[in-house]
């Protein structure tokens, strides 16, 4: 089920384990992407799999720690306050 959020709150704080979840699931969409695509141009499983396991890796990892720093950088994003809030 999808939770709306309240119309004064324009965007919710991300927790951990969100993005964990969001990783996950990115990275799995990328594997199997990655192993089909080197797998068409090598023709050797051996080969798709090394490349698949090595970039999955550190792609993770990098893709999780860009989402974790971009979720702390305040720049660019806008908070909404509630009028009865404003003085």
């Amino acid at each position: 089920m999808i939770e709306k959020l309240p119309p004064e709150i324009h965007h919710a704080v991300e927790t951990l384990g969100r993005s964990v979840v969001k990783t996950l699931s990115y990275r799995i969409t990328i594997l199997i992407l990655d192993f089909v695509c080197i797998y068409i141009f090598t023709g050797q499983v051996r080969i798709a799999l090394g490349f698949m396991i090595a970039s999955n890796i550190y792609a993770t990892l990098g893709y999780f720690l860009h989402e974790r720093i971009w979720g702390k950088i305040k720049w660019g994003k806008i908070i909404y306050k509630r009028v009865d809030e404003v003085k």
